[in-house]
């Protein structure tokens, strides 16, 4: 009980919207989802596997929230929102992990041979304190260390160290967190400045060259202009003469 008291002050102190304990009891997805996933799991371990997998379909249908029973999740794990996350069979996730809608942690191997696939490691494995914004896709049996953050949309394929921010298609790190900083909450996992970001500033770098160019050019013709001023004697000139339209009558 006290355990459970403990998840339910971890999802307050992670979501602003976030009621009192009462409230977050009956209104929350993430904590009906877990409770659920706490009893299937200890099904799937005593090998019941049917009453485990129907336990959490029931709570698929009531929030939205697919996790397999033979998922491994630890301590104070929150699903903020939650529709649409779905959590593979061999995944495993740490302590103090947060989620936000539209996660998937999902395997890469192909279905054509399935009944070679069902004792290996198909799903990551996330670490303590990890932060996985919404919609974003962490593929294959990869590992997201301790501290790192998953930015909105990202799909992961590859093992984010400790500490490192990634986002993007396919996702790169864009920022490494300070140590004293790794459990600091950030918000869908997305940094409010991505100005560390090498494509960034790949593209800053060309707009400023392509300003340089242009003003270099702008001098350039600046400055033939001023070595070679209009002469204007032969427009006065011009002007003496008389600009009437001719005509056949004025031969007679």
């Amino acid at each position: 009980m006290r355990g459970f008291i403990d998840e339910l002050r971890s999802i307050r102190e992670r979501d602003p919207a976030a009621g009192g304990l009462i409230g977050l009891f009956f209104l929350t997805p993430s904590v009906h989802v877990m409770l659920a996933y706490r009893l299937g799991h200890r099904l799937w371990r005593w090998r019941f596997k049917f009453l485990a997998r129907f336990t959490m379909q029931l709570a698929r249908w009531f929030t939205g929230i697919e996790i397999h029973p033979a998922a491994k999740i630890g301590k104070r794990f929150f699903i903020d929102h939650g529709m649409g996350v779905v959590i593979g069979e061999t995944a495993v996730i740490g302590d103090d992990v947060t989620f936000y809608h539209g996660v998937t942690m999902g395997g890469l191997l192909p279905s054509v041979d399935s009944d070679g696939q069902r004792q290996i490691k198909r799903h990551p494995t996330i670490g303590n304190n990890v932060i996985v914004g919404a919609g974003a896709q962490i593929l294959g049996a990869i590992t997201v260390s301790d501290c790192a953050r998953v930015g909105a949309n990202s799909v992961v394929v590859k093992d984010v160290p400790r500490g490192v921010t990634v986002t993007g298609i396919p996702a790169r790190p864009v920022s490494a967190r300070r140590v004293h900083d790794d459990t600091t909450f950030q918000p869908y996992g997305t940094p409010a400045d991505l100005s560390s970001d090498a494509r960034d500033k790949a593209i800053k770098g060309l707009l400023q060259e392509v300003d340089n160019l242009h003003n270099k050019l702008k001098m350039l013709e600046d400055a033939q202009g001023d070595a070679n001023p209009k002469d204007d004697s032969f427009d006065g000139e011009a002007d003496k003469f008389d600009h009437k339209p001719f005509s056949t009558t004025d031969r007679n």
